[in-house]
């Protein structure tokens, strides 16, 4: 067990957010333009040459700082190269773009999101949107911000009433476009409104906003959920596994809502979905 005290969380949230601003910068200025991309496991799954000038960016400056520390990234995930396996030692789970699909046709809703994880806890959370100026942040116990300002959750607890967001993902795997597909009409059948803005980390900070009221969604990453789940939490709200277990980061699977009873009606209702293989 790695001892939390050892480690200068202060200093943790001021390096990270100073090399996330100015990863910030790069995609900003690329964003006006349509972008070059490569494939990954699908013709859906998208790598531009921004995503993984960040990674390196976020990888080389926080390792600058913190040496003794590890990393769990998307794209060298994503090519085999660094170990995804989680461990109690201090781990900065980054995803440079989420939303790179946004990105790649100048939607303006992709952001970076990384999170800092010893013992296995969440400690911090950054997640930015560059283009529109979307900045938030979390450490444990300390709360939630947007822009500098503390936000909470919705407190809605009535389904009816709630504006919930999930994706389609980044596969078109028959059998999870099955239960994506079924759960997208069970819950338009039921609640005020379905939002899909292409951003796992972004959508959970909007629930962290109290602009949505619930996020769900399988075949997500570690990278995609880090930074947000602590910032739901942060903010008042609940993280749990879409079936009403605790969360698990490494299960590819999250919901999150602005109330216990709200994630409860949710988990009632969706069809359940595993994706495999899972992140660790």
């Amino acid at each position: 067990m790695v001892d939390t005290d050892v480690h200068d969380l202060d200093k943790c949230f001021e390096v990270v957010v100073k090399h996330v601003k100015a990863a910030g910068d790069v995609i900003r200025r690329r964003s006006e333009l349509r972008q070059e991309y490569e494939l990954k496991a699908d013709d859906i799954d998208l790598v531009t040459q921004t995503d993984k000038q960040v990674e390196q960016m976020l990888m080389i400056g926080l390792a600058h700082a913190f040496p003794d520390h590890k990393f769990i990234a998307e794209e060298e995930s994503s090519a085999g190269g660094s170990p995804k396996k989680l461990t109690n030692d201090p781990t900065w789970i980054i995803d440079p773009v989420d939303g790179t699909m946004n990105f790649v046709h100048s939607f303006p809703h992709s952001c970076i999101s990384i999170g800092l994880v010893i013992n296995k806890v969440t400690e911090i959370g950054v997640v930015y949107n560059p283009i529109l100026e979307q900045f938030f942040t979390a450490r444990r116990g300390q709360g939630a911000l947007y822009n500098g300002r503390r936000i909470k959750v919705s407190g809605q607890r009535d389904l009816t009433k709630s504006l919930v967001t999930s994706e389609f993902g980044t596969t078109r795997d028959v059998e999870k476009m099955l239960v994506v597909n079924q759960n997208f009409a069970k819950l338009a059948a039921k609640v005020h409104g379905l939002r899909c803005l292409g951003s796992a980390a972004l959508n959970m900070c909007m629930v962290a906003l109290g602009a949505a009221d619930a996020n769900y969604e399988f075949g997500i990453h570690a990278w995609d959920v880090c930074a947000g789940d602590i910032i739901v939490r942060e903010a008042g709200g609940v993280v749990i596994d879409p079936a009403g277990r605790k969360f698990d980061m490494m299960s590819r699977r999250v919901l999150a809502a602005a109330t216990p009873e709200l994630a409860t009606e949710i988990t009632k209702l969706i069809t359940q979905y595993y994706p495999e293989p899972r992140d660790d």
